[in-house]
């Protein structure tokens, strides 16, 4: 079997015209290349170039050896960029876990571009608002917004977000209302809760005052989207994640109130298995999801 390094100095030596230009090229002795294609043709018992100190020339079989040479070469590269490719080219299915309101706010924009992106990954989401155990039930990534830090559960946690929950109505709400200066106002304001534990504020100001209100309880819903609605409609004062408002604030839907004051604070944070993390298909998500969110 020949030698794929002699092949690539005896093309070397070809294309450059001779050992003297192709030593230099290649930043080694003129003596080493010599002695290498003289064996390669000691091991073809031919004879490729003939060679006096005035001319450097192909004999018939080394212009045919050549281009042979030349060609196996060329494959060569070729093979090993296919390997790297397929290496470096995220691939495989990546598992992604996300409660309905992540997947809608975060998620649902951004996926799309992922898969266009990285055509050969397959990402499968997830969607539901039960605890999942990444670890025994096989998931790669779970993205989770929350009001408290997470526990310390030997997971991998990437954070992206951490965004101010604000108070917004809509202005034909507050038209037809008392206008609203000071939290304690919100006693006398209809509110749009979350849940029915859930019927109190707690407002924070950015000097650290704190104030606890509890509006006139209107409607109650643990779904996010439906209490944006039912602001847009008209029916209250709700506390959501400011991304969330965003685009009805921008296009005149809602209003911020007690713009001040905000309602917590909610964060969103990457979560995976060490193992899995070292996946090149998870790792590609993860920088993408950062990269977009954070």
């Amino acid at each position: 079997m020949l030698n794929l390094n002699d092949l690539a100095l005896f093309v070397a030596a070809i294309e450059h015209g001779g050992f003297a230009t192709a030593s230099r090229r290649l930043g080694i002795p003129k003596s080493t290349l010599s002695k290498r294609v003289a064996e390669l043709e000691s091991s073809l018992a031919a004879r490729l170039i003939q060679r006096t100190s005035r001319s450097f020339v192909l004999t018939d079989a080394g212009r045919d050896f050549y281009e042979h040479a030349r060609a196996a070469l060329i494959e060569a590269e070729a093979a090993e960029e296919v390997v790297r490719r397929r290496v470096a080219e995220p691939s495989g299915r990546v598992r992604i876990s996300a409660s309905v309101p992540t997947a809608q706010l975060y998620l649902a924009e951004h996926l799309p571009r992922l898969a266009q992106a990285y055509p050969r990954l397959h990402v499968q989401l997830d969607v539901s608002d039960r605890f999942v155990d990444l670890v025994q039930e096989g998931y790669d990534i779970a993205v989770r917004s929350h009001f408290a830090p997470l526990p310390d559960s030997g997971l991998v946690q990437r954070p992206l977000t951490v965004e101010p929950i604000v108070l917004v109505a809509a202005s034909a709400y507050l038209e037809r209302h008392e206008p609203l200066l000071e939290p304690l106002q919100l006693a006398r304001h209809d509110g749009l809760l979350t849940g029915a534990a859930a019927g109190a504020w707690t407002l924070a100001a950015a000097d650290g005052r704190q104030v606890r209100v509890e509006p006139i309880a209107r409607m109650t819903a643990n779904e996010s989207v439906v209490l944006l609605n039912a602001a847009e409609a008209g029916l209250g004062v709700v506390c959501l994640p400011e991304r969330m408002c965003r685009d009805a604030i921008a296009a005149g839907r809602l209003v911020r109130v007690l713009p001040d004051w905000q309602a917590g604070q909610v964060a969103t944070t990457l979560v995976m298995p060490h193992r899995r993390g070292q996946l090149p298909g998870v790792r590609a998500v993860v920088e993408f999801l950062v990269e977009c969110l954070a």
